[in-house]
């Protein structure tokens, strides 16, 4: 049957026709942009992946950049604290030497002096001037805030690390259920009888002889174990302030269990005992135990310390405190590093950088390295002792700062960005196999729409003629 009015084959023509045109044109738009996703029509449920794939891309991306920055500050910290460091070791020469007054002339320790001077100087402004981006770093403008801290309970204290969370401060709670003590030997008499003595007295600090006449007095004794206190460790008094007659305590210089006191008579009569009079010729000290924020703290006689994942602190206690409690709260500061894709409490880690200024190195018990400087409680002409206490502190605070430092950057920083880097890849692999366009794959259905376009057009083409056939039977 031939009909003119509707010519039904190039309407199938057509439909065919515009189908391969919409294949090719989609295979042309993802060749050129290399997404199989342009639009929500072409996958909608691989679109709404992919996006939540791309936004995890977006946070790790950051949090290396995040991580790396952190790692520059880090080091710039660290630099500034190298320097410190080696002033520190020159004033500890200029100090031994300052000691040595049979060989120097006081010309020569005043020189020492102002050298000693000039780099207390200069440690206050590497303090001051160590930035990075305008960020102080050295100053203490990076360490904690706290408050209510009672200074008759603590005497010194670091906070390196706080978490906050949500709450606007970190409150901590000090429960101290066995004090310190210092190792302890006891001479329960009024003198020594009998012929001459002669003692060893060792501590941690050595170990020295003392010879004594014969019925020498406590006093005596008590006088020469003071003399060489600071080589031995080891200190005495009397067991009854101020009553000779009641004896001598010996005790070690410091608490804890490290600690140790040993009195021996290498020759004549002179027994001592413990606490409990119980014969004995050597005793240790007892560190304190002590709970933070009800977790079991690590001590190390009077020095308590906790290292948990919301608050890392140390703490020395008063000599006066004994067995009871205490608390403060650390309101705020430190520095806050954002090392995860996500803005969250456990992707964020807390540290302090303490000030290297002259006046923070040091604490309150043994001073502070300003106290050096000409006209302080420990120059070098009049108190080289004090001085060398005092540096050792300080050596030993900017090495721990510069260890802590290291450490977070090694442990933290680095094992963060190699971390984040693994997942970046393994993340932007999956959001690729959702979005992009598979090349192989688009060349082939490119070629296949081309061939499907071409034949289209030719048969519609052909169906547009064939209605033109019905003229032959009017002839």
């Amino acid at each position: 049957m031939s009909r003119i009015n509707t010519n039904v084959a190039a309407l199938t023509a057509q439909r065919g026709l515009e189908r391969s045109q919409k294949g090719l044109n989609d295979t042309l738009q993802r060749l050129s942009t290399g997404l199989r996703i342009n639009r929500g029509a072409d996958d909608p449920a691989g679109l709404i992946a992919s996006e939540g794939l791309r936004s995890e891309i977006s946070g790790l991306t950051q949090a290396i950049d995040n991580s790396q920055r952190a790692a520059n500050v880090i080091a710039t910290a660290e630099g500034a604290l190298g320097e410190v460091a080696s002033l520190l070791l020159s004033i500890k020469s200029l100090v031994v030497e300052a000691a040595n007054t049979g060989a120097l002339s006081p010309e020569e320790i005043n020189a020492n002096q102002i050298q000693v001077d000039s780099a207390i100087e200069s440690i206050t402004r590497i303090a001051n001037a160590t930035t990075f981006a305008g960020l102080k770093l050295v100053n203490g403008s990076l360490d904690y805030i706290t408050s209510g801290v009672n200074t008759t309970d603590i005497s010194s204290l670091r906070v390196t690390q706080a978490n906050f969370g949500t709450a606007a401060f970190q409150p901590v709670e000090v429960n101290v259920i066995t004090s310190a003590r210092t190792a302890e030997l006891q001479f329960r008499a009024s003198a020594v009888t009998g012929g001459g003595l002669t003692l060893e007295v060792r501590g941690t600090g050595g170990v020295e002889s003392l010879s004594f006449t014969s019925n020498a007095s406590v006093s005596a004794i008590l006088f020469a174990v003071n003399q060489v206190s600071d080589a031995t460790g080891v200190a005495a008094a009397y067991i009854n302030s101020g009553n000779p007659a009641s004896g001598i305590t010996f005790n070690s210089n410091d608490y804890g269990s490290s600690q140790f006191v040993a009195v021996r008579a290498q020759s004549g009569a002179f027994a001592t005992v413990d606490e409990n009079g119980n014969a004995s010729n050597r005793q240790v000290g007892q560190d304190a135990v002590a709970t933070i924020n009800g977790s079991q703290a690590v001590a190390d006689g009077r020095n308590i310390s906790l290292n948990t994942v919301t608050l890392d602190v140390d703490i020395r206690l008063d000599e006066s405190f004994g067995i009871g409690t205490t608390s403060f709260a650390v309101t705020g500061g430190g520095a806050l590093f954002q090392l995860g894709p996500q803005v969250s409490t456990a992707q964020q880690v807390g540290l302090a950088i303490q000030s290297i200024a002259a006046t923070a190195l040091g604490d309150d018990e043994v001073g502070f390295l300003n106290s050096l400087r000409t006209g302080g409680t420990a120059e070098l002409r009049d108190n080289p002792r004090g001085a060398s206490r005092i540096l050792e502190t300080a050596i030993r605070q900017v090495a721990v700062l510069r260890g802590r430092l290291g450490a977070f950057e090694r442990n933290t920083l680095d094992t963060n960005v190699n971390s984040l880097q693994v997942s970046l890849e393994n993340v932007t692999s999956s959001e690729s196999a959702i979005r992009d366009a598979d090349f192989a794959a688009e060349t082939a259905a490119l070629t296949r729409a081309q061939i499907l376009t071409q034949a289209g057009t030719s048969v519609l083409a052909t169906a547009n003629t064939t209605p033109q056939n019905v003229l032959s039977l009017l002839q």
